[in-house]
């Protein structure tokens, strides 16, 4: 049986993850099949969003300890390095958005900080629990930290205790925790914000956010010019401007 669903409808594709039995932990067949789903999506150019959400009570639980403790895998080839999986989303054209309606701890927090936008139902538990088993949010502090305070990220890492989404939006993890009626709704607006902005631009503003905190402020300012005056001469930017000036929707809007 799939462990990841998938669902395409009006440029936006959601994914679920389904493997309840498991807690949607990141078995090997699971960031397999993760992979292939987000494969195609970048490679669709009717996606414009993606949405990753869960079925079940949980999220994601983070690593398959069953699976570590064993050595074994599953899938068809070689184990992917869950490194790719986390670094993947930002350099994605595509906006991904986080429903979270479940628990997310260990790994799973990996996945909900590397998200563009999240937003989470209030009564899920988050933490960093991989100290109470004995190893560390390693390869998740990449994404994780540079969303954190210093002090909050000394406090979870080295505590391993779980709090509820409230918190985990507090310190920056997630944008925002809501009730869970109201989740649909929420990612509803973000996914009808994102989807009046040009494709092209979207794309553009990722590399913004990837790649200029970690320029030389010279550098950094030479590269976002030329970008500047590349999209201003792009046709996608044309045909903004003109549905601007003649007060219409621009083309890319389903």
């Amino acid at each position: 049986m799939p462990l990841v669903l998938t669902d395409l409808s009006d440029g936006v594709l959601t994914v679920t993850l389904a493997d309840e039995a498991n807690r949607n932990a990141l078995s090997s067949q699971l960031v397999e099949e993760l992979h292939d789903a987000l494969d195609a999506a970048d490679a669709d150019p009717e996606v414009r969003v993606v949405v990753l959400t869960n079925s079940g009570r949980v999220f994601c639980a983070g690593a398959d300890l069953s699976e570590r403790s064993s050595g074994e895998g599953g899938g068809t080839r070689k184990p992917v390095d869950p490194s790719l999986l986390f670094s993947r989303f930002a350099e994605s054209p595509k906006v991904y958005v986080g429903r979270i309606a479940g628990h997310c701890v260990a790994g799973g927090m990996g996945l909900a900080a590397a998200m563009d936008i999240s937003i989470a139902v209030d009564d899920a538990r988050f933490g960093f629990t991989e100290t109470r088993v004995g190893v560390a949010p390693a390869m998740i502090s990449v994404v994780c930290l540079p969303k954190m305070r210093p002090a909050d990220a000394r406090a979870a890492f080295l505590r391993g205790n779980r709090f509820l989404a409230p918190e985990a939006a507090r310190i920056g993890l997630i944008n925002e925790a809501v009730p869970p009626h109201e989740i649909d709704a929420a990612v509803a607006a973000v996914v009808a914000d994102v989807l009046a902005c040009g494709p092209g631009a979207l794309a553009a503003a990722k590399q913004l956010l990837a790649r200029v905190p970690g320029m030389p402020v010279d550098e950094a300012f030479a590269w976002t010019g030329e970008l500047s005056a590349s999209l201003f001469r792009s046709d996608e930017a044309a045909e903004g401007m003109r549905a601007f000036l003649d007060k219409r929707p621009p083309p890319w809007i389903p």
